[in-house]
């Protein structure tokens, strides 16, 4: 069975478990990050988007712990973000800022699933736009897809959003997705590995499709994920 995608104009796309393998985000991009997180730090803490990510993190242990913490309390504190997976804009900010140096140093190349280009290429003849929704910033969004084993896919992909827009999870978020795109939301198509987002999306109207390994039912969604649909 597959899903159809009649009168569908954009499709959104997830990175992690949908164009890519999470293995490679959390084996590959995650430890570089990681080993080199404090050094990266302390040698640009004067970089504007280095002091508003510290700015952002000490004000977020504020708020949920009570602690005032200094430049060595964020730098643990993000650190510990990094090994729990915890979705915050300053870490990723922060991330974005090194995957970028291991990127264009050719440290790494963004892993794709073998059917994701050949799909894309596809979709973007038959005259669907194409966009892509992470948690990771747009400008790690951008990287990630420029410095593929496929190469440089951006100029198939149109609009990005990450998590200035909201998290994934927050029904919201597809609120703002759609009034940025001007589409009556089931004229979008949301492609993800993770249920609860896709609730979210389907909660606004959105299309939905849920892929993953092996293919089965799961809360209403078709599950697929022998090739992108």
């Amino acid at each position: 069975m597959t899903v159809t995608l009649t009168n569908v104009k954009y499709i959104l796309l997830d990175i992690e478990g949908t164009t890519s393998d999470i293995h490679f985000v959390h084996k590959v991009m995650f430890p570089y990050s990681r080993e080199r997180l404090e050094q990266f730090v302390l040698s640009h803490q004067n970089l504007d988007e280095v002091v508003e990510a510290i700015n952002l993190t000490q004000q977020t242990v504020k708020a949920e712990q009570g602690q005032d913490i200094d430049l060595e309390g964020a730098i643990a504190t993000l650190l510990h973000w990094i090994e729990c997976d915890r979705k915050h804009p300053a870490l990723k900010s922060i991330q974005g800022l090194i995957w970028k140096e291991g990127f264009e140093t050719e440290a790494f190349e963004s892993h794709l699933y073998p059917d994701v280009k050949p799909k894309l290429e596809e979709w973007a003849r038959s005259g669907l736009t194409l966009g892509i929704y992470s948690s990771g910033s747009i400008a790690t969004q951008k990287m990630f897809f420029s410095h593929t084993v496929e190469g440089d896919l951006t100029p198939l992909i149109s609009n990005y959003f990450d998590l200035t827009t909201g998290s994934k999870k927050e029904a919201m978020s597809y609120d703002k997705i759609i009034e940025v795109l001007g589409l009556a939301p089931n004229k979008i198509a949301f492609f993800s590995d993770v249920p609860p987002e896709l609730v979210a999306a389907r909660e606004k109207g959105l299309r939905v499709v849920h892929l993953t390994l092996p293919a089965l039912k799961v809360r209403g969604f078709f599950v697929h994920r022998s090739g992108l649909l």
